[in-house]
């Protein structure tokens, strides 16, 4: 009986995490949808993409009560419990990602139905966002196949991201004197933040990849960070 309740446990749980990166994928595709969104000046893609955005929140409040269930009904311990933890995580990091998705989408109608655009802003901005999409892909890949390196590796990526980011602004500095233009600049920015954060999150989780496998937390290298920093092992 004992075996047989831990089997379903067990099968439940990996069910749950299947299903919390999933939710990666929905994600990326709301970001495709974004970047057609921005790349078109589609204003009717951009209202689909807020919309759409209720079954990420489904999803993450779903997924968020069955895991505090299981952490309730089952007291997990070591292992189980780490992941579980870090699932809660990744769902969190997954729903502010849909949350900048929409961000970026509400900003399009502002721009207008014929706005002045520079087509390097553009450029880099839709850039950025592809790379954050590969990150997407990358950051679900780490935590399957519980890869740290991997994960760590999300960091270089990111640096693309944030290089792209002072590359748009740089642009919008330069961008001229006609107020227009200069308020189409300042949007697109608005974006590139957005998209920027996107890539911050997906760093977010994988370091719950390092959680996970090492019972640590590790911060990863950033801005204020020289390297890794340790929290107490669970």
């Amino acid at each position: 009986m004992a075996d047989h309740v831990r089997l379903a446990y067990t099968a439940e749980l990996r069910e749950l995490e299947e299903r919390a990166l999933g939710t990666l994928d929905m994600v990326s595709d709301a970001l495709s949808k974004t970047l057609d969104a921005i790349e078109h000046d589609d204003i009717e893609l951009a209202a689909m993409i807020v919309a759409d955005d209720d079954r990420i929140d489904g999803r993450y409040l779903e997924l968020h009560q069955s895991l505090l269930t299981l952490l309730a009904t089952q007291a997990p311990v070591a292992t189980d419990l780490r992941l579980i933890a870090a699932l809660l995580h990744v769902m969190k990091s997954v729903e502010r990602m849909g949350d900048q998705c929409v961000n970026c989408a509400k900003l399009i109608p502002l721009t207008g139905s014929n706005p002045p655009r520079d087509a390097g802003l553009v450029r880099d901005v839709v850039t950025m966002g592809r790379q954050v999409r590969t990150m997407l892909g990358q950051t679900k890949r780490a935590f399957l196949d519980r890869d740290l390196e991997l994960a760590r590796d999300l960091v270089r990526q990111d640096d693309v991201v944030d290089n792209l980011n002072r590359e748009a602004f740089a642009t919008a500095i330069r961008i001229g004197d006609d107020l227009d233009t200069r308020e189409w600049a300042t949007t697109m920015l608005l974006i590139a933040r957005a998209l920027e954060r996107t890539g911050d999150n997906a760093v977010d989780i994988g370091e719950q990849v390092a959680f996970v496998v090492t019972g640590l937390f590790q911060e990863f290298e950033d801005a204020s960070h020289v390297g890794p920093s340790s929290a107490s092992k669970v």
